[in-house]
């Protein structure tokens, strides 16, 4: 089952932006086998160099496992261009470009062989690849304000691929593995109270490395952030808008999602050949469960990868103390007001790409609750419903909708899963032909 309850938040910034018109949108185009099979061509080339130059510098089991990493990510990711996860020679890829050209013109230690790629993804990330590949989700887009920000993220993620963070925390992990084969082996040799000692080291090992891997990759955020704050300001854009880019991330992780009133269910739900049924809204109750039984061994904190963005900006705001002194962010260009829109726009269009068919309804209710192009996301809500049903029809609905889990979900959300799960088969095909035929 997908996990969709993170991606939920995504929609509370849109709800209040500027909208485009959908009535005349036309929806970015996907029909770019050429651009994809030339791309694919020139990543496999480029990876297979990257790899054995890798095995050129690391020898033994060290360079084979290194090998074996690159080799495994370079083959998923050539199954997500494959699949059409990504968009090419679009604005927001000429957009990006526009940006890293802006960046290079005072830093030197910025790559010239990165390759754009913009994701079908509605969550505000980017990352690069070992190659040079430069990842931007489209969601950065929705979330951000301005193309300073956009800037902000890339030279984070530049600060990653200059100091190799990717690399050391692989050479980390296979160091780590050896060390742990030795300890397994030890322990196999111990006779005296084997089971009780062994379980006991055997999650001390466990836990050991856990919590080294969470410091190792929260000192390479802070690493990054520093040193993407240094081509940052190097560069023409607004210096402030590196510590707002970290606060609007910080935003997408603790921002609740918008409530969906129950009126809008019943105006969108209640159909000519299918009277709303008050049922449908009964809620699963949890009250008797006791959600505290078991108890976390580990320190979910410590094992963050990302430190809490409140501590980032504050190392920044010590480290560079020209960031101590709020300014009011910069104007958006009509070149990213646009793209913004455009991203906007395809926000259910991206969910249904990526199969998230009960987060698309979930989008498509609070656009309509607030009166936000009627006929475009009705048309979605339909285009949706009818995934659903297939799913449903086939037992592996599971697969698309989230079950209820009272502790990770908002309220309204766990008020539409419960709607959702409470729709019979018919309910849910009189709801889907209603939609795609209005």
């Amino acid at each position: 089952m997908k996990n969709m309850t993170r991606k939920l938040i995504v929609f509370v910034f849109f709800i209040f932006s500027v909208m485009g018109n959908a009535q005349t949108y036309k929806m970015i185009d996907t029909a770019d086998y050429l651009q994809r099979k030339e791309f694919l061509k020139n990543f496999a080339g480029n990876n297979e160099g990257f790899i054995k130059k890798i095995r050129s510098q690391y020898s033994g089991k060290t360079g084979s496992e290194l090998s074996k990493i690159y080799k495994e990510f370079g083959n998923d990711f050539e199954k997500q261009v494959k699949n059409k996860d990504f968009i090419f020679k679009s604005e927001f890829e000429t957009e990006i470009e526009t940006l890293i050209q802006r960046l290079r013109k005072n830093n030197p230690r910025i790559p010239q062989d990165l390759k754009i790629l913009v994701a079908r993804d509605n969550t505000p990330n980017a990352y690069c690849l070992a190659d040079g590949t430069f990842v931007i989700n489209m969601g950065l887009y929705n979330w951000f304000n301005s193309e300073d920000q956009i800037a902000a993220v890339i030279t984070h993620e530049l600060g990653h691929k200059i100091d190799e963070h990717s690399l050391k925390t692989f050479l980390s992990i296979i160091e780590q593995n050896q060390l742990d084969k030795i300890a397994v082996q030890n322990l196999k040799e111990t006779t005296a109270n084997r089971s009780q000692a062994q379980n006991k080291k055997a999650f001390d090992i466990l836990k050991n490395r856990a919590y080294k891997k969470g410091v190792e990759r929260r000192q390479q955020e802070m690493q990054a952030d520093s040193l993407g704050y240094v081509l940052f300001k190097n560069s023409d854009f607004n210096k402030n808008e590196y510590v707002n880019a970290l606060q609007r991330l910080q935003d997408f992780d603790t921002i609740s999602p918008r409530q969906l009133k129950i009126e809008t269910y019943k105006k969108l739900f209640d159909l000519p050949k299918q009277a709303f049924n008050e049922k449908w809204m009964k809620k699963e109750d949890f009250s008797l469960y006791n959600y505290n039984f078991y108890k976390e061994k580990l320190d979910k904190d410590s094992l963050a990868s990302h430190p809490e963005m409140s501590r980032r900006i504050e190392k920044l705001k010590k480290t560079f103390p020209e960031l101590k002194t709020s300014v009011e962010s910069e104007k958006p260009s009509e070149t990213f007001t646009s793209l913004k829109k455009m991203a906007r726009m395809e926000i259910l269009p991206n969910y249904f790409h990526s199969e998230d068919y009960g987060l698309g309804i979930y989008a498509s209710m609070q656009f309509l609750q607030d009166g936000e192009e009627d006929k475009y996301y009705k048309g979605w809500l339909g285009k949706c419903f009818t995934k659903i049903y297939e799913a449903r029809k086939n037992y592996n609905l599971n697969r698309y909708l989230d079950r209820i889990e009272p502790k990770n979900q908002s309220e309204s959300y766990q008020q539409f899963l419960n709607f959702m799960w409470n729709l019979s088969l018919d309910d849910i095909k009189n709801i889907a032909d209603f939609y795609q035929s209005s």
